[in-house]
């Protein structure tokens, strides 16, 4: 027998009075998901969700003292329960009535298997009952001993309920898996990517991103390319390559750095503004996002040998955060070709100060402003912007290092 009754989370007091509650007078209730594949995986867990026989209204009825009940999905056969601020999703169990690749309707039930058998992959279609017992009604368990993602029964058929599962299916690789992928997945979401046209622009991103914040989504990413699916949702990559990612994601790990979904798809697309503006409102970014990719593909390239003087003022006229992309690419590429060439290895330190520099870099805020011009007598209208211009221009050419009241004598001299 398969448990995970010793799990830290699975003791939880909170856990345990829901699984209680719901398990009385005739209902059942267990663990279901990626809390359960997590652990057997030795994988934290963040979130602890629950399949349950009750009916969405039957659970919001045994919300006890203490649970806060919260509708967040009573169509679909979610109930949030909350103890103490902590959540737990409640959904009872369901099978699929229509599905059209992009939603599904649904029927409640109380036939587990039935339940087992609609969800995406086998690893996460695997139960806890309350003792910490597994229940494996698809194969899970054995996947999850060789780490394979593979889908529930019929690979096309799982998909074409919903084509999102293409992207999970590599999503999940990256994440979870090892070796080659599945076969069958792999061809079912080949022969299905076109499919992936027909969903939101939000949950495509939205899969995409989580995609590449894995640990590495190198492997990932290759297969995606073999089957022609990146080339689908990205077809910014088809002559640019992900060859910069395995250098990337030993950068980051060599140095510490936190992985940056939006640093590691600047390494898999060009440059070019126009093509990062497109591409940010294809796949609806942020304006968080949009901006990051702008401020990069915006930035100035760096030259490693410049000195600290030309690259402060780099800085300033550029922001710090695109030429930080750019110097960590360079950096990535620097490192891939380090070993055995000492000039890359050069390159790769000089690139590390300059990041570190960029890193502590404050702005330095300009000490006069339009105010200042009128006061000189000059009338509000273009001069006024134009004159600030260029006496910004030789601050900043001259270092920074002219305080107020030299930019205000400089300034009188300009508007007699």
């Amino acid at each position: 027998m398969t448990g995970i009754a010793d799990q830290a989370w699975f003791r939880d007091p909170a856990l345990g009075r829901i699984l209680a509650l719901l398990n009385a007078d005739g209902g059942e209730a267990r663990v279901v998901g990626g809390a359960v594949r997590n652990s057997l995986m030795g994988l934290p867990v963040n979130d602890v969700d629950i399949a349950t026989t009750l009916t969405p209204e039957a659970v919001m009825e045994r919300a006890a003292a203490g649970i806060k009940a919260v509708p967040t999905g009573l169509e679909h056969g979610t109930v949030t329960l909350v103890i103490d601020g902590k959540p737990f999703e409640v959904t009872t169990l369901r099978t699929d009535v229509e599905t059209d690749g992009r939603h599904a309707k649904v029927a409640f039930s109380t036939d587990w298997k039935a339940d087992a058998e609609r969800r995406d992959l086998t690893i996460n279609a695997l139960y806890a009952d309350a003792g910490g017992e597994v229940v494996d009604l698809v194969g899970g368990l054995a996947d999850i001993e060789t780490r394979t993602i593979r889908f529930i029964g019929d690979a096309a058929r799982r998909i074409a309920e919903d084509h999102l599962r293409i992207l999970r299916f590599f999503r999940f690789f990256a994440y979870y898996g090892s070796g080659r992928p599945d076969a069958e997945g792999l061809k079912a979401c080949s022969l299905a990517r076109s499919k992936l046209t027909t969903l939101s622009a939000e949950r495509v991103w939205s899969e995409l991103r989580k995609l590449l914040g894995a640990d590495d989504p190198g492997r990932a990413l290759l297969w995606m390319r073999q089957v022609a699916v990146l080339t689908e949702i990205l077809p910014e990559t088809e002559r640019w390559g992900i060859d910069a990612i395995p250098s990337l994601i030993a950068t980051e790990k060599a140095l510490g750095w936190t992985p940056d979904p939006l640093l590691r798809l600047a390494a898999i697309v060009p440059p070019d503004a126009a093509r990062m503006e497109a591409l940010a409102a294809r796949l609806k970014l942020s304006n968080a996002e949009a901006a990051t990719l702008k401020a990069w593909t915006m930035a100035a390239p760096v030259d490693d040998d410049m000195s600290p003087a030309a690259f402060e003022r780099l800085l300033y006229r550029n922001g710090a955060d695109g030429i930080m992309t750019r110097l960590k690419l360079a950096l990535a590429v620097a490192r891939g070709k380090a070993e055995g060439d000492f000039d890359e290895m050069a390159r790769s330190a000089r690139l590390i100060k300059l990041l570190d520099r960029a890193v502590q870099w404050q702005k330095p805020r300009f000490p006069l402003n339009g105010g200042d011009v009128i006061s000189a007598g000059v009338a509000s209208g273009p001069r006024v912007g134009e004159l600030l211009a260029g006496l910004e221009d030789q601050w900043v050419e001259e270092n920074f290092v002219s305080d107020r009241a030299a930019l205000l004598a400089r300034l009188q001299e300009r508007v007699q």
